[in-house]
């Protein structure tokens, strides 16, 4: 029984090397078989042992029976044997003089019986080599480079180079529709360039031409002289020329004269003519030269009541004079408006100044009431504040320069003050931070201010010179001057409040 199981194991190992055999040798779908060698050789052997195999397996005997007639047996054709060749058939002659190509594995096993080789695929001639590898190439691929020199590549031989001349590379480039400008003749005998291809621009002339027309039909249609228009810009261009050619002067104060007449004024005649239509009276009191002294009440929460007196002493006065206004130093702390405020001809409020100012023949204004006139509520309107210690009536003194009150009529009402915020104020460094009927209700727009009317009068002129020189250090006529001065003041709004018909009209 141990023989019996023994040589089934056998035989099942047989058929098993067998199977796997005729597995290697059955090509796949639409490829070559590929056999090996190796695998050639096992197949042979396995091929050899099936029989001797099978011959050992025992067979349990059987009753025989009669053995009938045979028939006769076809002759059997000879089998035809793969023989498997060495790697060294891989290379056969092609037929030409010694050159050996190498095949593929399917050329491997042959018809032994006819010769008959195997169908294979075309074969893939191999690239020529038109260049000699370099010593780098050859280094990295571990191949040693022979001493034959490579073969030489014929180049096809380069036409020359025709330089060109001047005009005529000129009217090539002039020729070419993407260039815009043509390159400067290089011949410096060519005076006339190609002409330009591109768009032609407007001449400065023709658009300076076509603005003025412009603005004229502007002005015709807004009802204001075109000769006024035509002024005003010839006025603009003749003041950016004097800009960019620094013909401009500026004085030890910082005061431009060409700034103030030509920007800051026209910027400030609108408000003075049409917003509040400011009425000047008493001009003529203002002396056409040498230097005085203007002393004004001053109100409106916005200060802007000294650049009105400013452009009505300018505007109204046959000699247009420009008053040097003395400010606070708060004004020339904050950023801009203490430049603007240099280049309009304010300076600080200060006894050196105001004399340098009377020395040179100013014409100087000083507002002696202060941040205290200016914050003052609305309950208190046209009541003068406290004049100080009087230090611009000592000045006038010691210059001897007249003295002019002027009362201005109509500031009180153009952002009433019903409220101060003194927390604010404080925080931000500010004399007061008033409220009104309109800020902070309506945020920045209720800093524009109201359309009141406004009445400017300029007093007779107090003199000084009549004093004596020593009369700036005399304390009691000092006072008394500063007195009659604001008493003087006083007075006149009480007038002119009593003449005003109403606070808008």
């Amino acid at each position: 029984m141990m023989a019996a199981r023994q040589g089934a194991l056998a035989a099942g190992a047989a058929r098993a090397s067998g199977e796997r055999a005729r597995r290697r040798s059955t090509p796949l779908i639409g490829a070559e078989p590929v056999v090996a060698a190796g695998d050639t050789a096992d197949a042979v052997a396995s091929a050899t042992t099936k029989p001797a195999a099978k011959q050992a397996t025992p067979k349990k005997a059987t009753p025989k029976k009669p053995a009938a007639p045979k028939k006769p047996a076809a002759p059997k054709k000879p089998a035809a044997k793969k023989v498997a060749r060495t790697p060294s058939d891989l290379l056969v002659d092609s037929g030409t003089a010694g050159q050996k190509v190498a095949r593929t594995p399917s050329d491997l096993l042959v018809d032994s019986g006819t010769g008959e080789q195997a169908a294979r695929r075309p074969h893939r001639p191999a690239p020529k080599v038109r260049s000699a590898p370099s010593r780098r190439a050859s280094r990295q691929a571990g191949e040693r480079r022979t001493t034959s020199a490579p073969v030489p590549v014929a180049e096809a031989p380069r036409a020359p180079r025709v330089r060109l001349d001047p005009r005529e590379k000129a009217r090539r480039d002039a020729a070419r529709p993407h260039l815009r400008i043509a390159e400067p003749p290089l011949d410096p005998t060519v005076i006339e360039a190609p002409e330009r291809t591109g768009l032609p621009l407007p001449d400065i002339g023709d658009a300076l031409s076509a603005a003025i027309g412009l603005l004229r039909f502007g002005a015709q249609a807004a009802g204001i002289s075109p000769e006024d228009i035509e002024r005003r810009v010839a006025q603009v261009l003749a003041y950016i020329r004097r800009r960019i050619d620094g013909a401009y002067d500026v004085d030890d104060f910082g005061y431009d004269a060409d700034f103030t007449e030509n920007v800051f004024y026209p910027m400030l005649r609108p408000i003075y003519r049409h917003w509040f239509r400011v009425e000047v009276r008493g001009i003529e009191n203002i002396p056409a030269t040498g230097g005085a002294l203007v002393v004004s009440n001053h109100s409106g929460t916005i200060a802007i009541d000294s650049l009105m007196v400013q452009l009505a002493i300018h505007d109204e006065h046959p000699q247009h004079r420009a008053m040097r206004a003395l400010g606070a130093d708060l004004v020339f702390q904050t950023p801009f408006l203490g430049t603007v405020a240099r280049r309009s001809g304010s300076t600080l409020a200060t006894n050196s100044d105001a004399d340098r100012l009377f020395a040179q023949g100013e014409l100087v204004g000083v507002f002696p009431e202060g941040f205290k006139g200016v914050g003052k509520p609305f309950s208190e309107r046209y009541k003068l504040q406290r004049f100080g210690r009087g230090g611009f009536v000592a000045a006038a003194l010691a210059a001897q320069v007249p003295i002019i009150p002027c009362s201005v009529v109509g500031a009180e009402e153009i952002a009433p003050i019903i409220g101060n915020m003194s927390t604010v104020a404080r925080l931000f460094g500010l004399p007061y931070a008033p409220i009104t009927p309109t800020f902070p209700l309506f945020g920045p727009l209720g800093l524009i201010p109201l359309p009141s009317k406004w009445i400017i009068e300029f007093g007779a002129p107090i003199p000084t010179d009549s004093q004596g020189p020593g009369a700036a250090d005399d304390p009691m006529l000092v006072f008394d001057l500063t007195d009659q001065v604001r008493e003087t003041i006083q007075q006149t709004l009480y007038t002119l409040l009593m003449q005003r018909r109403s606070v808008f009209f």
